[in-house]
C-alpha cells in the first residue's frame, strides 16, 4: 500500500551542531556525523554528497507513552580515545536508557549501530530514518522490502540507494519487527506517533517526495547496518554482509586503525600536555575531511550552517581552495607532506584556464559559487612555494599554476571583486598580504629573467599599502585618540585619489541595500600584515588599528575572547535566536581567536598567544569540535545558545581546526609557522621603497612619488602614446605587454599624460617622495 500525502512537506537539513564526524581508515567511502546524539547527514561515496538527513530512534510503551530521544537532549558522549571517531552515546529518561554505539565498517560503504535499551521492559524501539539521496530531499522513493528472506528499509533516487538492515546480536538473524515509508509531515513514522502514541500505519512504499521511513525492533537491543550503493539490491547486500559478524570485531577493527593513524601522524611533542587532546581532535578533523576518490580535495565542513533551516544542497561540503591551503599548511604542521602534496595536485588539476580557482566547487572541479577573489589565486602559490623550500615537491612541477595564478593576480589585483569572507569588493589588507606574498614566493620558482618584474610589482603594492588603506574618520579618531587605522575594505578609488577611502562600500547580509563609508568599517584582516611578514606587530598604523579592533569588535565571553569579522556584519543569529536566513547578526569566530594568537607570538607575546589556543579550545563542543561561530550574548535555552558555546553556524570548521593546529605549531617555532621565508627576507616586516610604479586597467593610479619609473601592464599588445612621444608595448614576464614611460625624472607637482590607443587619456600626479 502506497503511503499518502506526497510528496510531503518542504525538505531541510539537520542542524549543524555535530557532536563529531568520522570516517573509516580504509576502503570504505562513507562518512557520517552525529548530533543531539543521533545520526546525522551520512556522506557516500564522497565526502561532498550527503545521503541522508538523520537516523534517529523513538521508544514507546504502546498504551499512549512515546519519546522521540533527539529532543530529550539528555545524554552524554564519549569515544574510544582522543580523536578517534568511535562514539559511545547514552540517552537518559526516567523510564529508559538508550545506549549506542557507532562506527563505519572498515572495508565496506557501511555505517553500523548498536542499540540497547533498558529500563522498563515494557518499551520498544523504533528507528527513524529521512533519506536526502543524491543530496536533496526531493524525489526520493522509499519503500518496505523483503530481499533474500530478510526485511529491509529501502530507499532510492537516481543513482543513489540505501539500505537499512537489523540484526539480533547473538543470532545475526532477523531484528525487524515491522515497518513502514511514509511522507515527511503527513504519513511518516514522526506524523504516526504523533496522531495515535503508537505505530499503526505500516505503508510498503512512499515517493517521489521527501519520505521517512520507520522501523519497529523485536527486542530491545540489535545492531543496525546502513549501506550504500548505486542501487537497492548492492546496498542490501551491503548492509547484510556488514551484520554477519560480532558488532565488537567492526568496533575494534576501527578504533585499531584510528590508533594507528594518531600515532604515526601527531608527534606527542607537538604541543604541550594541555592542548594534547585538542590536537588529536583538530587532526581527526583534518582527516575526516579529506575525500578517498579525489585525492587532496578536502570540504570546509561536513554541516550546513543552519541546516534545520534551509534544503541549500551546497551547504559547507564544497571546497573552497582558501580553506583549502589553509588546512595543507595545518597538515604540513604535522608531518604531512603526502597529503599537502596531494592537495597541491589536486589544486593544479582545477585550476581555471585564466590562473584563478572557482570560488567554491564540488570535489570535481565544478563550480558552485562564481565570485572572484584574489586570495584564492595566491593561496595555491604560497603551498607550492612551501614545499618547494622544504625541498618537498616530489616531483610536482608546479611552475605552468604558478605562472597562470600570477598573472591573474598582476592583471586583476590588487583589489578583489570579493574579500576572505566573500562579501566586500575593494582593497582589503588581508587580500593584499596573500598576493604580495604569492608574488614574491612565486617570483622564486620562476626564470630569472621574470623574477625581478615581479618582485618590482610586489614591492609597488607592499609600498602603497598604507596609500590605500588607511582611513582617518574624525569620529572615530577622536573617539579613540588613534591619528590612522586600516580599513576593512578600500574603493579602488582610491588609486586614482586617497579621497576614495571615504568612498561607500557594501556591506552583506542586511535588509536592502547597505552601503557604509569605507573608513568607518573595521575588519580583524590588518593581521594578515603582521603574520606574513609586512608589517611588524608594533608598527604603528598596525598598533592603532589593534585599539580600534579591540574596541569594536572584541567580545569577553565565559571561554575567553572573541572577535566579530568587523563591525556591521549579519552573518549569525538573529539577536532572538532564530537562524541566519540571509540576514542576522555576525557572532564571534573561534578561528579570529586563533589569529589575533598568531598576531601576539608575533608581537614577542607567549603567554597571550598561549592563553588564546586555550580560549579556542574552550570555544569547542563536548567532543572538541571547533564551531565557525560562538554565541556571546544573554543564554537562549529553547535555541541551544549559550555564552562562549556554539551557535548554529558550521561545526566543525575545518578551517578552524587548521588555525589551532598552525598555533599550537607556531608556540613551538616561536613564530607564526605559515610566515612565507621569501617575504620575511625581503621585507622583515617594514614598508619598502619602490623604485618602480605600476597600472593597469584595474589599478589605475592617479599618482606616483617623484624618481619613480613607470610601467604600464596589459592583457595584450598596444599602442601607448604620451606627452613627447610614443611605444609599442613589449611582451615582459608572464606574458603580459608592458610598457616603460619616462617618469623618473619628474618633479612633484609635475603631471603626466598617456593614452593606449582607442582609450581616453590618463593623467599621472607627482607627489613627493616622501609622501
Amino acid at each position: 500500500m502506497t503511503a499518502p500525502g506526497a510528496p510531503g512537506i518542504r525538505p531541510s537539513w539537520t542542524s549543524s551542531a555535530k557532536d563529531i564526524a568520522g570516517t573509516a581508515i580504509g576502503a570504505s567511502r562513507l562518512w557520517f556525523t552525529l548530533g543531539y546524539g543521533i545520526v546525522n547527514e551520512v556522506y557516500h561515496p564522497r565526502v561532498d554528497l550527503p545521503q541522508i538527513r538523520d537516523l534517529g530512534f523513538i521508544v514507546a510503551d504502546g498504551e499512549g507513552f512515546w519519546t522521540e530521544v533527539k529532543r530529550n537532549a539528555d545524554y552524554t558522549l564519549a569515544t574510544a580515545g582522543p580523536g578517534i571517531p568511535a562514539v559511545q552515546v547514552v540517552h537518559r529518561h526516567p523510564r529508559f536508557e538508550l545506549a549506542l554505539r557507532i562506527a563505519p565498517e572498515r572495508d565496506r560503504d557501511v555505517l553500523l549501530i548498536e542499540a540497547v535499551l533498558t529500563g522498563d521492559p515494557g518499551l520498544r524501539l523504533y528507528v527513524l530514518l529521512a533519506p536526502h539521496l543524491g543530496g536533496t530531499g526531493e524525489g526520493n522513493h522509499a519503500s518496505v522490502c523483503r530481499d533474500r528472506d530478510r526485511l529491509l528499509l529501502c530507499a532510492e533516487q537516481g543513482g543513489h540507494a540505501l539500505a537499512l538492515a537489523a540484526a539480533e546480536p547473538a543470532t545475526q538473524g532477523e531484528a525487524w519487527a515491522r515497518a513502514s515509508a511514509g511522507f515527511v509531515g503527513t504519513s511518516d513514522g514522526w506524523q504516526d506517533f504523533a496522531a495515535h502514541d503508537t505505530m499503526r500505519w505500516e505503508y510498503a512504499e512512499a515517493g517521489p517526495g521527501n519520505v521517512a521511513l520507520l522501523g519497529e525492533l523485536r527486542g530491545t537491543s540489535a545492531v543496525l547496518a546502513l549501506g550504500f550503493a548505486s542501487e537497492r539490491e548492492a546496498a542490501s547486500t551491503l548492509a547484510l554482509s556488514a551484520l554477519l559478524q560480532p558488532f565488537d570485531a567492526a568496533w575494534h577493527r576501527h578504533v585499531e586503525a584510528w590508533e594507528a593513524w594518531q600515532a604515526a601522524n601527531v608527534d606527542p611533542g607537538t604541543c604541550q600536555d594541555e592542548f594534547r587532546e585538542a590536537a588529536h581532535v583538530s587532526a581527526m578533523v583534518l582527516r575526516v575531511h579529506q575525500d578517498k576518490t579525489f585525492l587532496g580535495a578536502m570540504v570546509a565542513s561536513l554541516s550546513i550552517p543552519w541546516g534545520s533551516s534551509t534544503d541549500d544542497p551546497g551547504g559547507y561540503h564544497l571546497v573552497w581552495p582558501r580553506d583549502l591551503v589553509e588546512s595543507a599548511g595545518a597538515l604540513l604542521a604535522l608531518g604531512g607532506w603526502e597529503e599537502a602534496r596531494n592537495i597541491l595536485r589536486y589544486l593544479i588539476a582545477t585550476q581555471r584556464g585564466d590562473g584563478r580557482w572557482s570560488q567554491n566547487q564540488w570535489l570535481g572541479g565544478k563550480a558552485h559559487w562564481t565570485g572572484i577573489q584574489l586570495d584564492e589565486a595566491a593561496f595555491p602559490v604560497l603551498l607550492a612555494s612551501a614545499l618547494a623550500e622544504a625541498d618537498a615537491l616530489g616531483g610536482i612541477q608546479p611552475g605552468g599554476m604558478v605562472r597562470k595564478a600570477l598573472r591573474f593576480i598582476a592583471l586583476l589585483g590588487p583589489a578583489t571583486d570579493q574579500d576572505r569572507w566573500e562579501e566586500t569588493p575593494g582593497v582589503n589588507t588581508f587580500t593584499l598580504a596573500a598576493s604580495i606574498a604569492a608574488l614574491v614566493c612565486g617570483a622564486e620558482m620562476l626564470d630569472t629573467s621574470e623574477r625581478r618584474d615581479l618582485l618590482l610589482l610586489a614591492d609597488d603594492w607592499n609600498s602603497r599599502i598604507e596609500d590605500w588603506c588607511l582611513g582617518a574618520d574624525p569620529a572615530l579618531v577622536a573617539e579613540h585618540g588613534i591619528p590612522a587605522y586600516y580599513v576593512r575594505a578600500a574603493s579602488p578609488a582610491v588609486f586614482a585619489d586617497r579621497a576614495g577611502i571615504r568612498d561607500r562600500v557594501p556591506v552583506r547580509n542586511h535588509d536592502g541595500e547597505c552601503l557604509v563609508p569605507a573608513d568607518t568599517l573595521i575588519s580583524t584582516d590588518p593581521l594578515q600584515l603582521v603574520r606574513f611578514g609586512l608589517r611588524r606587530a608594533d608598527d604603528p598604523p598596525i598598533a592603532g588599528t589593534i585599539r580600534l579592533i579591540d574596541a569594536l569588535l572584541r567580545v569577553e565571553t565565559p571561554s575567553g575572547p572573541g572577535w566579530y569579522r568587523y563591525n556591521g556584519d549579519g552573518y549569525g543569529e538573529h539577536d532572538d535566536g532564530r537562524p541566519f536566513d540571509g540576514t542576522g547578526r555576525g557572532r564571534p569566530w573561534p578561528l579570529l581567536t586563533g589569529e589575533r594568537g598568531h598576531y601576539e607570538l608575533a608581537a614577542g607575546r607567549e603567554a597571550e598567544a598561549r592563553a588564546l589556543l586555550r580560549a579556542m579550545t574552550r570555544m569547542g563542543s563536548r567532543l572538541g569540535l571547533l564551531p565557525e561561530q560562538v554565541w556571546e550574548a544573554e543564554a537562549i535555552p529553547e535555541h541551544f545558545l549559550f555564552p562562549g558555546r556554539p551557535s548554529g553556524s558550521a561545526m566543525p570548521l575545518v578551517w578552524a581546526h587548521a588555525e589551532f593546529m598552525k598555533l599550537a605549531a607556531s608556540l613551538r617555532l616561536g613564530r607564526p609557522i605559515d610566515r612565507p621565508e621569501p617575504v620575511w627576507l625581503r621585507y622583515g616586516g617594514r614598508r619598502p621603497s619602490a623604485p618602480r610604479a605600476h597600472w593597469s586597467r584595474r589599478m589605475p593610479v592617479g599618482w606616483i612619488r617623484a624618481g619613480q619609473g613607470f610601467r604600464l601592464l596589459l592583457d595584450a599588445p598596444a599602442l601607448v602614446r604620451w606627452q613627447g612621444g610614443e611605444t609599442r608595448t613589449a611582451e615582459g614576464a608572464l606574458g603580459l605587454h608592458r610598457a616603460d614611460l619616462p617618469t623618473d625624472t619628474l618633479a612633484p607637482g609635475e603631471r603626466f599624460t598617456f593614452a593606449i590607443e582607442g582609450e581616453p587619456e590618463c593623467e599621472i600626479r607627482i607627489v613627493p617622495a616622501e609622501e
